[in-house]
């Protein structure tokens, strides 16, 4: 076993879930990597040694310039916002360390072709956090594509539905800038979800809305909700959604996979179940089954031995040390690299461009 120094950029909602997953990664899996919480940057000297102290690292500091060029610091995972993230991992880069940077990837396309090839030229090992995919039963879901089961694949229906901004009345700064509406939060896990499972997009046709046009006297500037219908380069047909006002729904990351010979559908908020169906029972027996997740799916037995027991959100972060930890261990890249996350950023700019002109728009074009 060997020690890395870990450095995290941000110690909000995502860079506490990122501290707790490297402090446990190296007990659920039993890495040969084992983190060490080196040192951890928030925006103020307050704020930064506030979670130094609460998460266990070594050091803290209010600037990430230090924190970058800092010996001890072996990886790094920026958990700050999007505005950040391109300076930062340009920086990463180029002093040769590993990046795991949050979703999705900059504010911009450009910021995400620039990031993509910087870290193309480093060669050093990347990754973008985006951990719902990972849950055993996704894992399998994309297991059971690959090998046939359901046959040739004719149609997908992917979402990303909350209501957290359903309140007409609740006013901050997310509503405020491209980058922080569904489109810049919650679409990217349903766009990434759709390349995971299906493959590239070829075309798309969507619709962006803004539902609460004003917010505490203020106009809002992002938007609330997009849909899109898309045609992969497979062949088969698609429709995503993503809403932050989505009625009733907390946490509605979900997709149905229709095919020749079966079909899945999932829901993460029954994420410890997936429901398959085989075209091939008899009659009397066809109707789509739930599989249970437990030891024999990936992933599952790390954290539990027992079926039906379950993990929870915070697992599939400690998931995503671990392919972080893997990608440095053997030099290997592991998805979803930078290059995977520049397509759901191209996938973002055809949507906003499809949305002006009301037209079709080709992947190939962004």
């Amino acid at each position: 076993m060997h020690e890395i120094g870990i450095g995290i950029i941000g110690g909000g909602y995502m860079g506490k879930a990122h501290s707790a997953a490297m402090a446990s990664v190296g007990t659920v899996f039993e890495t040969s990597l084992r983190p060490r919480l080196e040192m951890i940057c928030a925006t103020t000297p307050e704020s930064a040694e506030r979670y130094r102290a609460a998460f266990g690292f070594a050091r803290a500091s209010a600037d990430w310039r230090e924190l970058v060029a800092d010996a001890r610091v072996e990886a790094v995972v920026i958990a700050s916002p999007q505005a950040t993230h391109r300076e930062i991992a340009e920086a990463c880069f180029a002093r040769g360390l590993p990046v795991m940077c949050e979703k999705p990837m900059g504010v911009s396309l450009q910021d995400a072709r620039a990031m993509a090839a910087a870290a193309s030229t480093s060669g050093c090992p990347n990754m973008v956090a985006y951990n719902y995919i990972r849950t055993p039963a996704s894992q399998y879901a994309r297991r059971l594509i690959a090998d046939g089961a359901l046959g040739q694949v004719t149609w997908f229906r992917g979402e990303h539905t909350e209501d957290f901004h359903n309140d007409p009345a609740l006013s901050n700064w997310r509503y405020h800038g491209k980058a922080n509406g569904c489109i810049g939060d919650l679409a990217p896990h349903a766009y990434n979800a759709a390349l995971a499972l299906m493959g590239p997009v070829q075309s798309l046709s969507a619709q962006i809305e803004t539902v609460h046009a004003e917010r505490g006297g203020e106009p809002v500037t992002n938007d609330d909700q997009v849909q899109m219908m898309c045609r992969f380069e497979s062949g088969a047909m698609g429709h995503i959604f993503a809403s932050r006002v989505a009625t009733g729904r907390k946490m509605g990351y979900a997709y149905e996979i229709a095919g020749t010979k079966g079909a899945i559908r999932f829901d993460q908020e029954d994420q410890n179940a997936l429901w398959f169906y085989d075209a091939a029972d008899p009659p009397e027996m066809r109707g789509f089954r739930k599989i249970l997740t437990g030891p024999a799916h990936p992933d599952y037995l790390a954290f539990c031995k027992g079926p039906g027991h379950g993990t929870g959100y915070q697992d599939q972060i400690i998931i995503e040390a671990r392919d972080f930890l893997l990608a440095i261990e053997t030099g290997e890249p592991v998805w979803p690299t930078f290059h995977d996350g520049l397509e759901v950023r191209r996938i973002i700019d055809a949507a906003y461009a499809s949305n002006e002109t009301g037209t079709w728009v080709q992947i190939e074009n962004f």
